[in-house]
């Protein structure tokens, strides 16, 4: 019999501060930069997006994400045999966060390890984790985008400062004898590399290099939009599937613009695409799996439906899954 694996929980979790944009203009004006809430909401769609308290950690968002998708799925933290957390901003340079996350959980022995595809991480995460469970080495594995990016943000820069968020979203993906995951599609280009990055690093107990987000903002639209397009068609094609079958799209929540011209090229209606960037930003490998959950949680998104994830982030990395809920 083959194997499969099937979505059977999700679950999320933001920090409590709610940072508005008028709360970051003020921040900014303060620092002699001008904004507005007008000018951000008509370039980027985004009203708010929450921040984490210092001493708060990717994995401390992730555990509570996890627990939340766990209970959904009606399963005990010790049934899981795969902890994979995607993540750019991981609690320490090692170990990896999806360790500490593993204790927090209060369980040990599984695999645990981080996936860092910056915004499509979460993507990268599942269809290694579909690919694990297919062979046989898991039977139910927790995949979870944690991010902290508020950390990487450079509040003197009104182009960056105003787009990212902290968050986290999780599934359960369990074995099943029915297709869940259906199609994926995974690229990479390296060459790309400099338009969205942070290029510090730590060497001999220092800080080498910018250690906060710079982006080209122009060049990642344009290069987000054909990539995207390019994946969601490879997908469609690998599963038997067409634009027609396509119950709702789930993409990176990055841009509103961006989101907007994908589901154009897939002559998708926006009220077939989730969108949360409005209260939640970019919250980078966090954003699909927050976007979900958000629509599991509000009977949108429904058992049954075909939904479509993608995802593009630094690297230049860009990816999709098409799924059966």
């Amino acid at each position: 019999m083959k194997r499969f694996s099937r979505i059977t929980g999700t679950g999320s979790y933001l920090p409590p501060r709610r940072v508005t944009n008028a709360e970051l203009v003020a921040r900014l004006a303060q620092q002699g930069i001008e904004s507005s809430d007008h000018w951000i909401r008509e370039r980027t769609g985004i009203r708010a997006r929450h921040f984490a308290e210092q001493g708060v950690y990717a994995s401390d968002l992730g555990v509570e994400a996890a627990r939340n998708a766990l209970s959904a799925a009606g399963v005990r933290p010790d049934e899981i045999d795969l902890i994979i957390v995607a993540t750019s901003t991981p609690d320490m340079v090692f170990p990896s966060t999806a360790t500490i996350l593993q204790h927090k959980l209060g369980v040990a022995g599984c695999p645990a390890f981080d996936v860092q595809a910056v915004c499509s991480g979460f993507v990268y995460a599942l269809v290694v984790a579909d690919a694990m469970i297919r062979t046989g080495t898991a039977s139910k594995a927790l995949v979870i985008g944690a991010e902290v990016f508020s950390r990487l943000l450079d509040f003197n820069d009104r182009t960056t400062c105003v787009l990212f968020g902290d968050g986290a979203g999780a599934v359960v993906l369990q074995a099943s004898s029915s297709p869940g995951i259906l199609a994926s599609d995974l690229h990479a280009d390296g060459k790309h590399s400099g338009i969205l990055c942070v290029p510090g690093h730590v060497s001999g107990g220092q800080v080498l290099g910018n250690p906060l987000l710079q982006m080209d903002g122009q060049a990642v639209f344009k290069l987000a939009v054909g990539v995207l397009e390019s994946a969601a068609r490879a997908v469609l094609e690998k599963a038997g599937r067409s634009e027609d079958d396509i119950d709702w799209l789930v993409p990176h929540q990055a841009n509103i613009r961006i989101m907007q011209g994908t589901a154009k090229k897939l002559k998708l209606p926006m009220n077939k695409v989730v969108v949360t960037v409005d209260e939640h930003g970019n919250t980078s490998a966090a954003s699909i799996p927050l976007a979900l959950d958000s629509a599991v949680r509000a009977g949108r998104v429904k058992a049954g439906d075909t939904v479509m994830l993608e995802g593009v982030g630094g690297g230049f990395t860009w990816g999709a899954v098409l799924l059966d809920l």
